[in-house]
């Protein structure tokens, strides 16, 4: 028995929709419509895990803050070390005399990294800061 690569199926969309998408097949540089089809779906499903808080993500947490504010820099290292387990690596980096930029790796069930994410951009002194997410790539086939 023959085992298949991939699956047929069938869209029916309106025609603007479709010339649309085949615009933005061609200015990414995909070399058919099934491969853009197919990381479309690859996005959806992250978003879909990242709502589901049972399920393993990993993903960025971004930060930029003024270290010269009073307890700011302690703050994020208290959150950190009380979430030590979840947080794989951290990068620093000195944008100018007051500012820096913190970049921490997690990975974690959805609830645990979101939970993590709004403590560090809602200490005082952050002056932005965003979570991204991504799959782990386990349950995501190539």
């Amino acid at each position: 028995m023959k085992t298949s690569l991939a699956e047929r199926f069938s869209v029916s969309i309106p025609p603007k929709l479709l010339g649309q998408f085949d615009q933005l097949v061609r200015e990414k540089g995909y070399k058919n419509r099934s491969l853009a089809i197919a990381d479309l779906m690859r996005a959806g499903l992250v978003d879909h895990h990242q709502q589901m808080g049972s399920e393993e993500i990993a993903g960025t947490i971004t930060l930029v803050y003024d270290h010269h504010k009073q307890h700011v820099q302690s703050a994020l290292t208290d959150i950190q070390h009380d979430h030590h387990d979840a947080i794989v690596s951290t990068l620093h980096v000195h944008l100018d005399h007051h500012n820096c930029l913190e970049v921490l790796v997690v990975r974690g069930k959805a609830a645990q990294i979101k939970k993590i994410a709004d403590e560090l951009l809602t200490a005082k002194g952050v002056k932005h800061g965003k979570l991204t997410v991504t799959t782990t790539g386990r349950e995501m086939p190539v």
